[in-house]
């Protein structure tokens, strides 16, 4: 199966959920602890980014590396603006 297909399958699969409840259930089958973790914390940085909070300040509130705020900081201002899409719409 082509990459392509995998992520047309993934992406159908999220956006069938109509509930936490059940994105709880599917990320739980889906992932390990330590990955949804990750993926969460993710999102709470480029959240804070978005805040005007200090790399410092991140790094003490999520334990997440500079290298990776860098990371997360790029994406939020040269990346596909996924991560602005979803704040926004969390704002909502």
């Amino acid at each position: 199966m082509k990459l392509d297909a995998e992520f047309n399958i993934l992406s159908r699969a999220i956006l069938s959920l109509k509930t936490p409840e059940e994105c709880e259930k599917f990320l739980t089958d889906l992932m390990t602890a330590r990955e949804i973790s990750s993926m969460a914390q993710r999102i709470t940085v480029a959240e804070l980014l978005r805040d005007k909070k200090t790399f410092s300040e991140i790094e003490e509130v999520t334990g997440m590396s500079s290298a990776t705020i860098a990371r997360i900081n790029r994406c939020l201002q040269y990346g596909a603006d996924g991560y602005s899409l979803v704040l926004d719409r969390m704002e909502e």
